[in-house]
């Protein structure tokens, strides 16, 4: 490769990535408009989410195919070759996060105007929130300053995410016998599970940090082997 196309290489990977963790900040967009959609039944504001989520996809579909069209014409080193097979992860995770903001968005026409609201689930929905929200700042900030350790911080933020996931499924199991309140509940769960995934793919996207950082890659947290962690 010429200095020419070296330099060349250079700046349109690291454009790219900068469009990668720009996605982070649309997920986190659309995350506080899904989850403040659910909190005051704003279906116009869910059908936002939805329809913006076409920016999410367009930006995962510049990025992927921007870093395949460098593999394809480019013969990158080892170590911008493991950037580029992070990034082509991490723009992936951004995808799946605006599908998972689009499913929390999607709940609120099947709610109905005036659901059966429990305040202490919903209130345990937006602590979750708030942590996932965190998590994808985070996430974005540990790729972008090549820091393994806030990466893997990641991890402790995410067990609290976890509980509240298993909080929100142990209301909603106790909320009682009227069929709306049940069922709102159920939906509930859904939500929950969404942002529990959300925060799943902040994770992987510090997991893919530490590949960069050391050229190893290595699950966070194994749950087949929790002992190890």
């Amino acid at each position: 490769m010429t200095d020419g196309a070296r330099l060349h290489f250079q700046d349109e990977l690291a454009r790219l990535e900068e469009r990668a963790l720009d996605g982070l900040d649309m997920v986190v967009a659309a995350l506080d408009r899904a989850v403040g959609a659910l909190n005051s039944q704003d279906i116009d504001l869910a059908q936002l989410v939805i329809a913006d989520d076409d920016r999410i996809d367009g930006r995962y579909m510049e990025v992927h195919q921007g870093l395949l069209s460098l593999l394809a014409t480019q013969a990158p080193v080892a170590g911008d070759l493991r950037l580029v097979a992070a990034l082509l992860h991490v723009i992936k995770h951004v995808e799946r996060m605006g599908d998972q903001c689009v499913n929390i968005a999607k709940m609120v026409p099947l709610d109905g105007s005036s659901p059966p609201i429990d305040p202490k689930i919903l209130e345990q929905i937006d602590r979750m929130a708030a942590y996932v929200r965190t998590e994808v700042e985070q996430a974005k900030r540990c790729f972008a300053l090549r820091d393994a350790e806030l990466a893997e911080d990641l991890v402790r933020q995410d067990d609290v995410v976890n509980e509240l996931n298993r909080d929100v499924f142990g209301l909603a199991l106790d909320i009682g016998d009227d069929a709306d309140r049940r069922e709102w509940a159920m939906h509930m769960i859904l939500v929950s599970r969404w942002l529990e995934r959300i925060g799943d793919h902040a994770v992987d996207i510090g997991e893919q940090t530490a590949f960069v950082v050391t050229g190893l890659f290595r699950e966070f947290s194994d749950a087949s082997h929790p002992e190890g962690r």
